[in-house]
């Protein structure tokens, strides 16, 4: 039996999270990634203001019930932000339910972006338009989305690399697992970006994985992988940007905080201390790169203020849109489920209509 090319790239990530920034915003000099350019970084530092205030705005929305469900990704934006604009415009995004600011980076309307936590559709946007898959609410079943999707590009002779975004918690499902498998076997242009927040809902790390790290998973199946500081932009912007352009698959664990409950209705008080949150805010995404940027003459008052009166026009934007009353047709239960309705469908929604009448 033929034995299996060895891959080309190391399979070990490394000890420490590699890093461009320090939490003061100070550059790491010796750090084996490429620092962005300065447009980028000055795009990446635009992008995570709009997406916090984007993510205040709908967490609010779930407080007055114009959203069924919100989870925060508030902390996590450099993860979000970074890995996205990473992108080629070509490429296919795999998000997960927590990952909004990453479809509203991607370039998706941000009320359309809502509408599936809202309950009105189980998918408000086109994913055909801005290349991005239905947000994944079961754990981990986007993980073989996108590696079937990757390989199916590839075998038809396509420049297209897949990113699937997952959390901590679903790198202990059985789909990630068959998914690395996929990956290490087929080898196609796929990223795994593990956005590691500390917590499965309320379920710390340690109490479901023993390995050195999340990125160590990928070594039992051939996958390199990597370790990253998942509140520095910079380095998850650079690593995810290197293993797009690697053309094989590759496995970054992001190590990063969720500041904000699970959900809003989880509290976070219970299996967590607020002195654990505040050490974390203290390596605050924004608060590094704009403090690099400014040490740089990258950003001035006059800038910063244009940001932020961007973002309070897009929340004005998201909160106009969502106050709208939703009335959906029960018709639509039936709708999109297959291409010609069976007849046992199309009998149940005969019954429904006449029962409504």
């Amino acid at each position: 039996m033929a034995r299996t090319r060895a891959p080309e790239r190391t399979l070990l990530p490394s000890d420490e999270p590699l890093s461009l920034l320090r939490k003061d915003g100070t550059p790491v000099d010796d750090s084996p990634l490429a620092m962005p350019d300065d447009d980028v970084l000055v795009e990446l530092h635009r992008r995570m203001v709009l997406g916090r205030r984007f993510d205040t705005q709908a967490t609010a929305l779930t407080k007055q019930g114009r959203l069924a469900v919100y989870p925060s990704s508030r902390g996590q934006e450099a993860c979000e932000v970074g890995a996205v604009l990473a992108l080629r415009p070509d490429d296919w995004l795999f998000p997960t339910y927590r990952d909004s600011v990453a479809l509203v980076t991607r370039g998706v309307d941000p009320a359309e972006t809502l509408t599936l936590l809202q309950g009105g559709w189980h998918l408000g946007y086109d994913p055909y338009e801005h290349r991005v898959g239905p947000q994944c609410t079961p754990l981990a079943t986007n993980t073989l989305h996108a590696v079937g999707f990757a390989h199916a590009a590839r075998l038809k002779g396509e420049d297209t690399a897949a990113l699937v975004m997952l959390g901590d918690g679903a790198t202990s499902e059985g789909d990630t697992h068959e998914a690395l498998n996929f990956a290490g076997v087929w080898r196609p242009p796929v990223v795994f970006l593990v956005q590691n927040n500390g917590y499965a809902i309320s379920v710390p790390l340690s109490k479901q994985n023993a390995a050195p790290s999340l990125a160590h998973k990928g070594i039992g199946y051939g996958v390199p992988s990597v370790l990253v500081d998942g509140n520095d932009v910079a380095a998850v912007y650079a690593a995810v940007r290197e293993a797009v352009e690697s053309g094989g698959p590759t496995l970054i664990e992001a190590l990063t905080y969720r500041i904000e409950a699970h959900t809003n209705a989880d509290d976070a008080t219970r299996y967590r201390t607020s002195d654990e949150v505040a050490a974390w805010l203290d390596r605050d995404p924004v608060d590094r790169l704009e403090a690099y940027l400014v040490s740089r003459g990258l950003l001035d008052h006059a800038r910063r203020a244009a940001v932020a009166a961007e973002a309070e026009e897009l929340a004005a934007s998201v909160r106009a849109k969502l106050n709208v009353d939703v009335v959906p047709s029960p018709d639509e239960l039936f709708e999109h489920v297959y291409a010609t309705t069976p007849r046992h469908l199309r009998e149940q929604a005969a019954a429904l209509r006449e029962e409504l009448a």
